[in-house]
């Protein structure tokens, strides 16, 4: 018994699927021998047979089920060689067909039991190793929303810092025309200057209005004007002087998305400012056109143009007028639409 202890001792230390194959021989050639001596010098009952049943059990763990198979056929073929040794005849009798029956029912059953053990170890590591998997899974999409929330913050930032810039710059050109008016006229027509002084203080008003819905748009505020409206208060600014500026909307805008709306808008708007500081025209004309597949913004006017190689650097920044040019195919292209420079033309798609 000793012996035997020390032998599973053994056997729980070396006898995995990874342990060194010539220790796990030697521990089953050991068992093997000790159950043998125990069943043929020290059991006079027999009984100790049973104890070959371990022999594949333990078998299964390390060499699989093939092996296991053949070490309890070879068990049964060493029962059945003692029996016929010691016992002539031991077939006719009911007692050893009896005890054979069921020592081979026992290693069945021992090597089907080694099989549920082994599958459920198989399985426990899948399980652990697609826990692993999952952590890192888990690590790497919380490394990559970190990034979505930076790269969405600085897009934030960007969109907010082109409608402050796209906003201000429209007004404060806006702004000059009428306080060049009123220092035109200051000594020969007060009332006119006066009239000036007070359309530049109410477009200053609209700048700040601007800018405070810009901001205010970052914190979820109302829902925005319909992109007719929208342009529409902006040619009604826009047309209180020099130059004189019509707008027309063709098609229904209701499929217009936000962002396509957004797009249309700050391009009319920056074509505006841009026909006020450098065409010298006296008409301007917007044009909207909306259809199933897309929506239209064309920008004319009667001055003098430019051609887009002398007033956009290679790279596509504006390198006349600073940001304008370059803003516009920015916001275009963040809207999945084109931006066209022979009168300013912006296109988006109809829904965002």
């Amino acid at each position: 018994m000793a012996v035997l202890l020390a032998v599973e001792a053994g056997e729980r230390r070396w006898l995995v699927p990874s342990g060194p194959r010539r220790a796990v021989l030697a521990l089953l050639a050991a068992r093997l021998g000790l159950f043998a001596a125990a069943a043929a010098a020290l059991d006079l009952s027999g009984e100790s047979r049973v104890l070959f049943i371990l022999v594949p059990f333990a078998a299964y763990f390390a060499f699989g089920r093939a092996v296991s198979l053949g070490l309890g056929g070879l068990c049964l073929a060493l029962l059945i060689a003692g029996l016929t040794l010691r016992v002539p005849g031991w077939y006719a009798q009911a007692a050893y067909l009896s005890e054979v029956l069921m020592f081979g029912v026992g290693l069945m059953l021992a090597i089907a039991m080694a099989g549920i053990a082994v599958g459920e170890q198989a399985s426990r590591i899948r399980l652990e190793a697609a826990l692993r998997d999952l952590r890192e899974s888990h690590d790497q999409l919380t490394a990559y929303a970190a990034q979505v929330a930076e790269l969405s913050a600085a897009a934030e930032r960007n969109r907010l810092a082109r409608d402050i810039l796209d906003s201000l710059g429209h007004h404060l050109t806006a702004i000059t025309i009428p306080l060049e008016k009123a220092e035109a006229f200051r000594d020969r027509d007060h009332a006119a200057a006066d009239q000036a002084i007070a359309d530049a203080r109410s477009l200053a008003r609209q700048a700040l209005k601007d800018v405070r819905g810009s901001v205010g748009a970052l914190r979820g505020g109302e829902p925005p004007a319909p992109l007719s409206a929208m342009l529409g208060g902006l040619v009604r600014q826009a047309d209180a002087g020099e130059p004189r500026v019509t707008l027309t909307v063709t098609g229904d805008e209701a499929g217009v998305g936000a962002a396509t709306r957004t797009v249309l808008f700050r391009a009319a708007q920056e074509a505006l400012t841009n026909a006020r500081r450098h065409s010298g025209a006296r008409r301007v004309c917007v044009s909207v056109t909306v259809d199933d597949r897309e929506a239209r913004l064309v920008v004319t006017d009667d001055g003098r143009g430019f051609h887009p190689s002398l007033r956009e650097a290679p790279a596509g920044r504006a390198a006349g007028d600073g940001f304008s040019l370059a803003g516009m195919r920015e916001r275009a292209a963040l809207a999945a639409g084109t931006r066209r420079s022979t009168a300013g033309l912006a296109r988006g798609p109809r829904s965002p």
